[in-house]
């Protein structure tokens, strides 16, 4: 087996991972992914004991134990780009030995569940419910660059997408990924709106948004709240789930997006005040990965 060079596989001189600054066995086998910072003491907060913390830039990282389970929580600042690290080297902790920088014969399988906001884009979409997203429909492109990307997405999927809205051919071609299913099933209960959810390069053109630059198609949101396949709807836009799903599934960990429903883009209605309604999704979510 070839050693991966230094220049593709790059470690900090204390042996930590690139960007997140995280040793082997610093990260459990069930990881919390959010975007802000700031969320990860929230969540922390509810630990029993803090084992280990960690940061460098927007990787924030705590590990610790909750009800006598291990838990990491780790944010990942906004945007699929920053996922592409994320997810990497977090398999890199776990499936490269750092030291020889070979592969290893026996690969392990995270659990990583992000917590986040969303808009929403259906109208019987109420703010501050909770939403799970079964697929997630990437405009960021991401996983175009990596192989085998046709056997891990719903290319039948992409296809009707892609006709049905028009989509323009200078933008980056959507990707279509589902959650772990058995993920899933363990953490959606019937509080949770089943949703497919589209994870775009940025906030203002790439969501539809116009403030004093025009957009390539004004329509977009009305194609998208209309589509339907196989009598699927999608639901919401966020930034970073389905770079999660489909590098999660090319390195066979399992992953799930949950989120809260912060602002309905149909219906302009807003969430008054989230941030209780967070801490009671994180709550829901900690102790589902204890049972």
């Amino acid at each position: 087996m070839n050693k991966i060079a230094p220049s593709e596989l790059i470690i900090n001189p204390d042996g930590s991972i690139f960007h997140l600054h995280l040793k082997p066995g610093q990260i459990a086998r069930d990881v919390i992914l959010v975007g802000d910072p700031g969320r990860v003491e929230m969540i922390a907060g509810f630990f029993n004991e803090i084992e280990f913390e960690a940061q460098n830039r927007e990787f924030v990282t705590v590990t610790g134990n909750y009800k006598g389970k291990r838990v990491s929580v780790l944010s990942t600042g906004i945007g699929t780009d920053n996922i592409d690290i994320v997810i990497n080297e977090l398999d890199a902790l776990v499936n490269i030995d750092l030291e020889t920088r070979k592969i290893k014969s026996e690969i392990t399988s995270l659990n990583l569940i992000r917590i986040g906001t969303s808009g929403g884009l259906q109208g019987y979409l109420p703010v501050d419910a909770f939403l799970a997203s079964r697929k997630a429909i990437g405009f960021d492109g991401l996983i175009n660059f990596y192989a085998r990307r046709e056997e891990i997405a719903d290319v039948r999927f992409e296809e009707a997408f892609k006709s049905y809205t028009n989509w323009n051919p200078l933008l980056s071609s959507p990707y279509v990924v589902d959650c772990d299913l058995d993920l899933y099933n363990r953490i959606a209960d019937d509080e949770f709106i089943p949703g497919i959810t589209i994870s775009a390069p940025g906030f203002y053109g790439p969501q539809g948004r116009e403030l004093r630059l025009g957009i390539i198609d004004r329509k977009i949101n009305d194609k998208i709240e209309s589509f339907r396949f196989n009598g699927m709807k999608i639901t919401n836009y966020e930034m970073e789930c389905s770079a999660i799903y489909g590098l999660s599934k090319l390195l066979g960990h399992k992953a799930l997006t949950v989120c809260i429903i912060i602002a309905n883009r149909i219906t302009h209605n807003t969430s008054i005040d989230y941030k209780p309604v967070m801490k009671r999704l994180v709550n829901k979510i900690l102790d589902k990965l204890i049972q």
